[in-house]
């Protein structure tokens, strides 16, 4: 693999090196920086001439600053004549706004799907989109992956009886994802009602199919943001009579209240992925981080070799 080159952004340099580390490859060289006026400075200290080149670059919290860094890394293998760019997005900001759901609103993972293509990319690798569609959304092909295979396998260890397991739905969305985990899990669904009144508020009605009472609520989503949504189906859960909550999510955002919010909720444990990394004031006792680094780097090298990604969910 000596024509592939890995090289991070600033956004997670950490999980880069893992990836890396899983390769037995050296992160690529690259300098980035800030001019006096904040814009962003780039330049690529190797050679990338005819190279496979993946640019490892979540969009997370700075979105804009860190959206901006990857089209620019993009723009500078191209015009270094890198033979294939491939953008690694662990984590996809802009997501949620998928579709028109009311007049006069953007939809911005679209755009932001046009800005990356036209930089230059010419192939993107995500993980857990929060909307499958989003990859209908690029006009070069989209690999997506999940980290269900690392989630599942930490409950596994566990070793739960299966018949004192839930696997619980923190909303009607979530259906088809908790769907999915029961089923590798081997345990039954239950499904939180959820009525969104505003962008930032929701409220938990029911609780539909399996009962959780007396039982361990195993609670699967593709991110925790603010930590509402989150917290509130766990609240629900825990007055039906759930002997455990436990947490598990993707992305871990964690922006605005979460920390707060995530502290008083009656859950036992949550586990995140380094998809998006954790600051250290966030830090929690119950907040436990598995890597996905072993994941995208076996995709990585699927990629390189025109090689089959999708049997890795096999």
């Amino acid at each position: 693999m000596n024509d592939l080159k890995i090289f991070s952004g600033r956004a997670n340099t950490e999980l880069a090196v893992r990836i890396c580390e899983y390769l037995g490859l050296p992160l690529g060289a690259i300098s980035m920086g800030n001019f006096p006026d904040g814009e962003i400075s780039c330049k690529i200290d190797e050679d990338v001439r005819g190279r496979d080149v993946f640019l490892v670059q979540p969009t997370c919290p700075p979105v804009n600053e860190n959206l901006m860094e990857l089209l620019i890394m993009i723009e500078s293998c191209m015009r270094a004549s890198a033979e294939r760019i491939t953008a690694v997005v662990p984590y996809y900001g802009y997501a949620r706004q998928d579709r028109k759901d009311e007049g006069r609103v953007p939809i911005t993972a679209k755009l932001v799907a046009n800005l990356i293509t036209r930089a230059g990319a010419n192939r993107v690798l995500a993980m857990d989109l929060h909307a499958a569609q989003i990859q209908g959304f690029f006009d070069v092909p989209v690999d997506h992956l999940y980290a269900s295979p690392v989630l599942n396998d930490h409950f596994a260890r566990m070793r739960l009886p299966e018949d004192e397991v839930v696997v619980v739905s923190p909303d009607e969305g979530s259906t088809k994802r908790a769907l999915g985990h029961a089923k590798r899990l081997g345990t039954r669904l239950a499904i939180v009602d959820k009525r969104r009144s505003s962008a930032e508020k929701t409220r938990q009605e029911n609780i539909i199919g399996a009962s959780v009472e007396g039982k361990v609520a195993l609670m699967f989503d593709d991110m925790i943001s603010t930590g509402g949504s989150i917290c509130g189906a766990a609240n629900k859960v825990h007055e039906a009579g759930a002997r455990e909550v436990h947490v598990a999510a993707t992305h871990g955002v964690l922006c605005g209240k979460a920390i707060e919010n995530l502290q008083k909720a009656p859950i036992k444990s949550i586990v995140i992925t380094d998809t998006i990394p954790l600051a250290p004031e966030k830090k929690l006792a119950k907040i436990q981080v598995l890597s996905v680094a072993h994941l995208l780097g076996e995709a990585i090298k699927r990629i390189h070799r025109n090689e089959s990604v999708s049997r890795l969910f096999v």
